[in-house]
Protein backbone atom coordinates (compact mmCIF):
# COMPACT_ATOMS: atom_id res chain seq x y z
CA UNK A 1 0.00 0.00 0.00
CA UNK A 2 1.18 3.74 -0.90
CA UNK A 3 -0.20 7.05 0.85
CA UNK A 4 -1.42 9.17 -2.52
CA UNK A 5 -3.49 12.37 -3.50
CA UNK A 6 -5.28 12.69 -6.41
CA UNK A 7 -4.45 15.63 -8.17
CA UNK A 8 -6.86 16.94 -11.82
CA UNK A 9 -5.11 19.59 -14.18
CA UNK A 10 -8.30 20.24 -15.93
CA UNK A 11 -12.00 20.84 -15.08
CA UNK A 12 -12.94 17.61 -16.39
CA UNK A 13 -9.71 15.70 -16.64
CA UNK A 14 -8.08 12.69 -15.37
CA UNK A 15 -7.13 12.07 -12.02
CA UNK A 16 -3.64 11.36 -11.45
CA UNK A 17 -2.11 9.99 -7.80
CA UNK A 18 1.05 11.96 -6.49
CA UNK A 19 2.94 11.14 -3.65
CA UNK A 20 2.00 14.08 -0.96
CA UNK A 21 5.32 13.73 1.07
CA UNK A 22 5.65 16.23 3.76
CA UNK A 23 2.73 18.50 2.46
CA UNK A 24 -0.39 18.40 4.20
CA UNK A 25 -2.70 19.19 1.77
CA UNK A 26 -6.34 19.42 1.59
CA UNK A 27 -9.58 19.36 -0.55
CA UNK A 28 -9.31 22.68 -3.02
CA UNK A 29 -6.09 22.99 -2.55
CA UNK A 30 -3.36 23.89 -5.51
CA UNK A 31 -0.36 22.01 -5.80
CA UNK A 32 2.68 21.88 -7.93
CA UNK A 33 3.46 19.08 -9.02
CA UNK A 34 6.10 17.21 -10.79
CA UNK A 35 5.26 14.51 -14.16
CA UNK A 36 6.59 13.55 -16.86
CA UNK A 37 6.17 16.70 -19.17
CA UNK A 38 7.53 19.08 -16.19
CA UNK A 39 6.41 20.95 -13.71
CA UNK A 40 2.59 21.47 -13.49
CA UNK A 41 -0.08 23.21 -11.16
CA UNK A 42 -3.44 21.06 -10.46
CA UNK A 43 -5.91 21.00 -7.62
CA UNK A 44 -6.26 17.95 -4.61
CA UNK A 45 -9.42 16.37 -5.56
CA UNK A 46 -8.96 13.77 -3.43
CA UNK A 47 -6.99 13.93 -0.22
CA UNK A 48 -4.26 11.83 1.16
CA UNK A 49 -5.54 7.64 1.38
CA UNK A 50 -3.57 4.18 1.19
CA UNK A 51 -4.39 2.75 -2.20
CA UNK A 52 -3.04 -0.61 -3.74
CA UNK A 53 0.62 -0.71 -5.11
CA UNK A 54 -0.81 -2.10 -8.45
CA UNK A 55 -2.85 0.46 -9.21
CA UNK A 56 -0.59 2.72 -9.36
CA UNK A 57 1.81 3.95 -12.40
CA UNK A 58 5.33 3.82 -11.58
CA UNK A 59 7.53 5.26 -10.85
CA UNK A 60 5.30 7.93 -8.57
CA UNK A 61 5.90 11.06 -8.73
CA UNK A 62 5.64 13.72 -6.07
CA UNK A 63 4.18 17.22 -5.13
CA UNK A 64 6.47 19.95 -4.77
CA UNK A 65 4.61 22.49 -2.96
CA UNK A 66 1.89 24.23 -2.16
CA UNK A 67 0.71 26.71 -4.87
CA UNK A 68 1.23 30.11 -3.96
CA UNK A 69 -0.49 33.13 -5.59
CA UNK A 70 2.79 33.99 -8.02
CA UNK A 71 1.91 30.59 -9.20
CA UNK A 72 -2.04 31.89 -9.81
CA UNK A 73 -1.10 34.71 -11.28
CA UNK A 74 1.22 32.76 -13.50
CA UNK A 75 -1.60 30.40 -14.54
CA UNK A 76 -3.20 33.27 -15.62
CA UNK A 77 -1.07 34.77 -17.72
CA UNK A 78 -0.35 31.43 -19.56
CA UNK A 79 -3.69 31.41 -20.15
CA UNK A 80 -3.62 34.66 -22.15
CA UNK A 81 -1.01 33.51 -23.92
CA UNK A 82 -2.95 30.57 -25.25
CA UNK A 83 -5.64 32.78 -26.45
CA UNK A 84 -2.63 34.59 -28.48
CA UNK A 85 -0.95 31.40 -29.55
CA UNK A 86 -4.32 30.17 -30.98
CA UNK A 87 -5.10 33.16 -33.06
CA UNK A 88 -1.67 33.19 -33.92
CA UNK A 89 -1.38 29.33 -35.26
CA UNK A 90 -4.93 29.14 -37.29
CA UNK A 91 -3.40 32.64 -39.49
CA UNK A 92 -0.65 30.05 -40.40
CA UNK A 93 -3.14 27.18 -40.77
CA UNK A 94 -4.67 29.25 -43.20
CA UNK A 95 -1.24 30.68 -45.11
CA UNK A 96 -0.04 26.76 -45.41
CA UNK A 97 -3.53 25.89 -46.38
CA UNK A 98 -3.68 22.88 -44.33
CA UNK A 99 -6.79 20.78 -44.07
CA UNK A 100 -7.04 21.14 -39.88
CA UNK A 101 -9.37 22.53 -37.33
CA UNK A 102 -7.61 24.00 -34.76
CA UNK A 103 -9.40 23.37 -31.49
CA UNK A 104 -7.39 24.53 -28.49
CA UNK A 105 -3.88 24.65 -27.33
CA UNK A 106 -1.68 24.17 -23.71
CA UNK A 107 0.73 26.27 -22.59
CA UNK A 108 3.16 24.06 -19.95
CA UNK A 109 2.55 25.79 -16.59
CA UNK A 110 7.01 25.82 -16.92
CA UNK A 111 6.95 27.62 -20.63
CA UNK A 112 8.77 24.90 -21.85
CA UNK A 113 6.30 23.96 -24.52
CA UNK A 114 3.02 24.53 -26.33
CA UNK A 115 0.80 21.70 -27.48
CA UNK A 116 -1.68 22.31 -30.16
CA UNK A 117 -4.66 19.90 -30.31
CA UNK A 118 -6.16 19.99 -33.73
CA UNK A 119 -8.75 17.85 -35.97
CA UNK A 120 -8.76 16.77 -39.59
CA UNK A 121 -10.35 14.06 -41.81
CA UNK A 122 -7.61 12.31 -42.67
CA UNK A 123 -3.50 12.50 -41.61
CA UNK A 124 -2.14 15.84 -42.11
CA UNK A 125 1.79 17.25 -42.66
CA UNK A 126 2.25 19.53 -40.76
CA UNK A 127 6.13 19.99 -40.19
CA UNK A 128 6.40 22.88 -42.14
CA UNK A 129 3.89 24.49 -39.47
CA UNK A 130 5.61 23.28 -36.42
CA UNK A 131 9.06 24.70 -37.80
CA UNK A 132 6.57 28.00 -38.86
CA UNK A 133 5.42 28.50 -35.09
CA UNK A 134 8.67 27.17 -33.52
CA UNK A 135 10.39 30.54 -34.97
CA UNK A 136 7.75 32.59 -34.15
CA UNK A 137 7.35 31.02 -30.28
CA UNK A 138 10.94 30.03 -29.86
CA UNK A 139 10.14 27.06 -27.79
CA UNK A 140 9.02 23.47 -28.44
CA UNK A 141 6.13 22.90 -30.17
CA UNK A 142 4.00 19.71 -30.41
CA UNK A 143 0.73 19.53 -32.43
CA UNK A 144 -1.77 16.43 -31.66
CA UNK A 145 -4.76 15.27 -33.78
CA UNK A 146 -8.13 14.26 -31.27
CA UNK A 147 -11.11 12.39 -32.03
CA UNK A 148 -14.41 14.16 -32.13
CA UNK A 149 -15.04 13.33 -28.55
CA UNK A 150 -11.99 14.90 -27.37
CA UNK A 151 -12.68 17.75 -29.63
CA UNK A 152 -16.25 17.88 -27.93
CA UNK A 153 -14.66 18.16 -24.21
CA UNK A 154 -12.38 20.44 -24.86
CA UNK A 155 -14.83 22.79 -26.69
CA UNK A 156 -18.26 22.13 -24.70
CA UNK A 157 -21.80 23.20 -24.97
CA UNK A 158 -25.21 22.11 -24.34
CA UNK A 159 -26.30 18.52 -24.67
CA UNK A 160 -30.52 17.53 -25.59
CA UNK A 161 -31.06 17.83 -22.03
CA UNK A 162 -29.78 21.60 -21.65
CA UNK A 163 -27.04 20.90 -19.33
CA UNK A 164 -23.82 21.59 -20.69
CA UNK A 165 -22.26 18.12 -21.73
CA UNK A 166 -21.23 15.49 -19.71
CA UNK A 167 -17.56 15.12 -20.61
CA UNK A 168 -17.14 18.95 -20.04
CA UNK A 169 -18.40 18.91 -16.66
CA UNK A 170 -17.19 15.75 -14.74
CA UNK A 171 -16.14 12.97 -17.39
CA UNK A 172 -12.51 11.84 -16.66
CA UNK A 173 -12.79 8.85 -19.18
CA UNK A 174 -14.68 8.06 -22.50
CA UNK A 175 -16.59 4.63 -21.42
CA UNK A 176 -17.88 2.64 -24.16
CA UNK A 177 -21.24 2.97 -25.25
CA UNK A 178 -22.85 0.89 -27.74
CA UNK A 179 -26.18 0.73 -30.30
CA UNK A 180 -27.45 -2.30 -27.76
CA UNK A 181 -27.77 -0.03 -25.10
CA UNK A 182 -29.92 2.45 -26.85
CA UNK A 183 -32.00 -0.53 -27.60
CA UNK A 184 -32.38 -2.06 -24.16
CA UNK A 185 -33.68 1.32 -23.19
CA UNK A 186 -36.34 1.43 -25.33
CA UNK A 187 -34.99 4.40 -27.25
CA UNK A 188 -35.44 5.30 -30.90
CA UNK A 189 -32.50 4.45 -32.50
CA UNK A 190 -32.47 7.57 -34.73
CA UNK A 191 -28.86 8.70 -34.86
CA UNK A 192 -30.18 12.45 -34.35
CA UNK A 193 -32.05 11.54 -31.28
CA UNK A 194 -29.48 9.44 -29.79
CA UNK A 195 -26.22 11.31 -30.67
CA UNK A 196 -24.34 13.87 -28.64
CA UNK A 197 -22.98 16.64 -30.24
CA UNK A 198 -19.73 14.67 -31.18
CA UNK A 199 -21.49 13.08 -33.69
CA UNK A 200 -21.04 9.36 -31.59
CA UNK A 201 -24.13 7.90 -28.98
CA UNK A 202 -24.57 9.82 -25.91
CA UNK A 203 -22.28 8.90 -23.25
CA UNK A 204 -25.38 9.31 -20.73
CA UNK A 205 -26.42 5.84 -22.37
CA UNK A 206 -23.92 3.97 -20.19
CA UNK A 207 -24.86 5.75 -16.63
CA UNK A 208 -28.60 3.27 -16.23
CA UNK A 209 -26.99 0.18 -18.36
CA UNK A 210 -26.08 -1.76 -15.80
CA UNK A 211 -29.63 -1.09 -13.38
CA UNK A 212 -31.19 -1.69 -16.80
CA UNK A 213 -29.52 -5.17 -17.61
CA UNK A 214 -29.86 -6.55 -14.08
CA UNK A 215 -33.63 -5.70 -13.88
CA UNK A 216 -34.21 -7.50 -17.16
CA UNK A 217 -32.58 -10.61 -15.82
CA UNK A 218 -35.83 -10.61 -13.36
CA UNK A 219 -38.69 -9.78 -15.97
CA UNK A 220 -40.02 -12.12 -18.66
CA UNK A 221 -39.41 -11.77 -22.46
CA UNK A 222 -42.06 -10.73 -24.83
CA UNK A 223 -44.40 -13.83 -25.97
CA UNK A 224 -43.91 -15.53 -23.31
CA UNK A 225 -46.42 -17.24 -21.24
CA UNK A 226 -46.57 -16.36 -17.77
CA UNK A 227 -49.10 -16.68 -14.75
CA UNK A 228 -50.82 -13.60 -13.45
CA UNK A 229 -53.81 -13.21 -10.38
CA UNK A 230 -56.33 -13.37 -13.48
CA UNK A 231 -54.40 -16.59 -14.56
CA UNK A 232 -52.14 -17.42 -17.69
CA UNK A 233 -51.58 -15.16 -20.22
CA UNK A 234 -48.81 -13.73 -22.92
CA UNK A 235 -46.54 -10.79 -21.92
CA UNK A 236 -47.11 -8.11 -24.39
CA UNK A 237 -44.82 -5.90 -23.16
CA UNK A 238 -42.41 -4.86 -20.15
CA UNK A 239 -41.22 -1.32 -18.44
CA UNK A 240 -38.30 -1.64 -16.66
CA UNK A 241 -38.11 1.35 -15.32
CA UNK A 242 -41.72 0.73 -13.28
CA UNK A 243 -40.85 -2.79 -12.90
CA UNK A 244 -44.40 -3.53 -14.40
CA UNK A 245 -45.48 -6.47 -17.09
CA UNK A 246 -48.44 -6.26 -19.41
CA UNK A 247 -50.07 -9.48 -20.13
CA UNK A 248 -53.00 -10.48 -22.33
CA UNK A 249 -54.95 -13.29 -20.69
CA UNK A 250 -57.80 -12.08 -22.89
CA UNK A 251 -57.77 -8.81 -21.67
CA UNK A 252 -54.42 -6.64 -21.79
CA UNK A 253 -53.74 -5.34 -18.51
CA UNK A 254 -50.86 -4.43 -16.41
CA UNK A 255 -49.17 -6.23 -13.34
CA UNK A 256 -46.14 -5.26 -10.87
CA UNK A 257 -43.46 -7.75 -11.48
CA UNK A 258 -43.87 -9.53 -8.30
CA UNK A 259 -46.98 -10.60 -9.07
CA UNK A 260 -46.15 -12.08 -12.88
CA UNK A 261 -44.42 -15.71 -12.63
CA UNK A 262 -43.31 -17.46 -15.28
CA UNK A 263 -45.00 -20.82 -15.88
CA UNK A 264 -41.85 -22.80 -16.02
CA UNK A 265 -40.17 -21.58 -13.14
CA UNK A 266 -41.54 -24.87 -11.40
CA UNK A 267 -39.97 -26.66 -14.19
CA UNK A 268 -36.79 -25.06 -14.22
CA UNK A 269 -36.41 -25.84 -9.85
CA UNK A 270 -37.53 -29.39 -10.85
CA UNK A 271 -34.83 -29.92 -13.64
CA UNK A 272 -32.05 -27.64 -12.91
CA UNK A 273 -32.29 -25.83 -16.26
CA UNK A 274 -34.69 -23.59 -18.08
CA UNK A 275 -36.71 -25.03 -21.09
CA UNK A 276 -35.98 -21.96 -22.84
CA UNK A 277 -32.41 -20.95 -22.22
CA UNK A 278 -30.70 -22.62 -25.26
CA UNK A 279 -33.33 -20.26 -27.33
CA UNK A 280 -32.44 -17.33 -25.27
CA UNK A 281 -28.74 -17.48 -25.54
CA UNK A 282 -29.07 -17.48 -29.51
CA UNK A 283 -31.33 -13.95 -29.12
CA UNK A 284 -28.03 -12.39 -26.74
CA UNK A 285 -25.67 -13.78 -29.25
CA UNK A 286 -27.71 -12.03 -32.08
CA UNK A 287 -27.50 -9.02 -30.17
CA UNK A 288 -23.86 -8.91 -29.20
CA UNK A 289 -23.39 -9.30 -33.24
CA UNK A 290 -25.68 -5.84 -33.41
CA UNK A 291 -23.33 -3.87 -31.02
CA UNK A 292 -21.66 -0.98 -32.24
CA UNK A 293 -19.21 0.58 -29.98
CA UNK A 294 -18.09 3.92 -29.85
CA UNK A 295 -14.84 5.43 -28.05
Amino acid sequence: MAIVIGVRFKSAGKVYYFDPAQLEVQLGDRVIVETANGTEMGEVVMAAKEVAEESITQPLKRAVRLATAQDDQRAQENRAFEEKALGICEQKIAQLGLDMKLVGCEYAFDRTKIIFYFTSGGRVDFRELVKILAQVFRIRIELRQIGVRDEAKMLGGLGSCGNEVCCRRFLGDFQPVTIRMAREQGLSLNPTKISGLCGRLMCCLKYEQDTYEAVRKKMPKVGKTVITPDGEGTVVEINVITETVRVNTGEVREYPLDQVTRKHADAKQAHGSEPDAQADDVQQDDAQADDVQEE
